[in-house]
């Protein structure tokens, strides 16, 4: 523990951000437990590092009394002074024990601790790193699959694509390079730990952001998305000018920008939908690409019936009623579709 040992310390901080003092102050913390593993003898101790030499001292607290009962914890007036003339009775003094040996042990301990804080402050540094990514697109490699779970290669650090986050029927193969979306950011014992998702509406919401220049500037913006992820995503935009088309932005001349995002997800369909404060203009609107002959809203139950041409009904409701599931779910509203002639049954009967 030398001049030069304080030196690289100083640099080791300055590069990784550490504190130099507190780092000191954890080393000689380490020093105290190893001299106690080590020597054991004086149950009170403190070690301190000079500041400008790098000299380790190991020093016993004493308690100055009259009569002398546990030499390791006490010492007696007389002799307190000889160390710290001014001390009365009832002070601590410290009285220095270094061992002879100790600076090889306080060498390996310090190091030890150096290295530790190191770890701690590059993980401290990758969490705070992606902590300002989180809800955010990267592009990663495929490091890994094990056990259905993916663990990507983000920037040298891991980040972990967990099943229920992985789209139906994508593979993904080891140095693939895939697009994720930053969902959570946790900080565990092991480092932070990054999960991220291809399932994630806001997975859909970055892409626009990242391919139609109009919503980066904030002409158009993203109302609602509502996402069946590896199959169907419906995605309403609005305009405030008037002048701009926003459904027209997001699709882009013969569709490109729009192509170049249901590419990225491996062929998912994208709807398209203009907003409306209308209700029943945004919910017609929702349930594209059927067509719409009318809705009835009520505003009380946030419910609406909407008809249909018969030759319509399948397309509104959808395989397995995924298109009115994702037309109530970007909307917000019940949506009860019936034909043309149930209507007219309903109304007959």
């Amino acid at each position: 523990m030398t001049g030069e040992f304080l030196n690289a310390i100083e640099q080791i901080c300055q590069e990784k951000g550490i504190d130099k003092e507190i780092l000191l102050e954890a080393i000689e913390a380490a020093l105290v437990s190893a001299y106690k593993k080590n020597f054991g003898s004086a149950p009170n101790v403190k070690v301190n590092i000079n500041r400008s030499t790098g000299e380790v001292k190991v020093f016993a607290l004493k308690k100055v009394i009259e009569n002398v009962l546990d030499h390791l914890q006490e010492i007696e007036l007389s002799e307190a002074r000889n160390i710290s003339p001014g001390c009365q009775l009832g002070d601590v003094v410290e009285v220095e024990v270094t061992p002879r040996n100790f600076g090889r042990i306080a060498a390996q301990n310090a190091k030890q601790v150096v290295v530790q804080r190191i770890r701690e402050a590059e993980r401290g540094l990758i969490y705070k790193k992606f902590l300002e990514k989180e809800n955010e697109i990267v592009t990663g490699i495929v490091q890994s699959v094990e056990k259905k779970m993916v663990f990507i290669d983000l920037d040298k650090t891991e980040a972990i694509l967990p099943p229920n986050e992985q789209m139906p029927g994508e593979t993904y193969e080891v140095n693939d390079r895939i697009k994720v979306y930053i969902a959570e950011v946790k900080k565990t014992t092991k480092g932070p730990q990054i999960l991220v998702s291809r399932t994630h509406p806001g997975l859909v919401k970055r892409l626009f952001e990242i391919e139609v220049p109009e919503i980066a500037r904030g002409e158009v913006v993203i109302k609602n998305i509502s996402r069946e992820a590896g199959s169907r995503t419906k995605i309403s935009v609005y305009a405030e000018d008037e002048n701009i088309d926003p459904v027209g932005s997001c699709v882009g001349q013969k569709g490109i920008r729009v192509q170049q995002i249901v590419e990225e997800l491996k062929g998912e369909k994208i709807d398209i939908i203009k907003w409306s404060e209308e209700p029943s203009e945004y919910i017609a609107s929702a349930l594209s690409p059927a067509k719409v002959l009318n809705v009835e809203v009520n505003a009380g139950e946030k419910s609406a019936r909407v008809i249909v041409p018969d030759n319509q009904l399948s397309l509104a409701i959808g395989k397995e009623g995924q298109n009115a599931r994702l037309a109530a779910k970007l909307t917000g509203w019940k949506i009860d579709i019936k034909s043309e002639s149930q209507v007219q049954g309903d109304l007959s009967s």
